[in-house]
């Protein structure tokens, strides 16, 4: 069986979610994460947890909702893997870019 590393997932999930209207972009901090996704694998499961920055405006509870819906689908679609949790937390909110 093969594996996908955390890696390739917290790249999938950065273009899916990059395709969300309102997402501005994604946050990093000194925490191990791959570009504001941190991928935490464990009892056979992936936990998704996205760090982003919101457009004025923008509605947060519909980003986060089509967050999660699209980087879940994604990673079923790209990567067979059903992700236990997609969770989002938004750390900036600012102008579009």
């Amino acid at each position: 069986m093969a594996t996908i590393s955390s890696e390739v997932l917290a790249t999938y999930a950065a273009d899916a979610a990059r395709e969300v209207e309102g997402v501005r972009g994604f946050v990093e901090s000194t925490l191990p994460r791959h570009k504001g996704v941190r991928v935490l694998e464990g009892d056979g499961g992936v936990r998704l947890e996205l760090h982003i920055a919101v457009e004025w405006g923008a509605s947060i509870p519909d980003v986060g909702q089509e967050l999660q819906r699209r980087v879940s689908g994604y990673l079923a679609q790209m990567a067979s893997v059903e992700a236990e949790a997609v969770d989002v937390v938004v750390d900036e909110i600012g102008p579009a870019t």
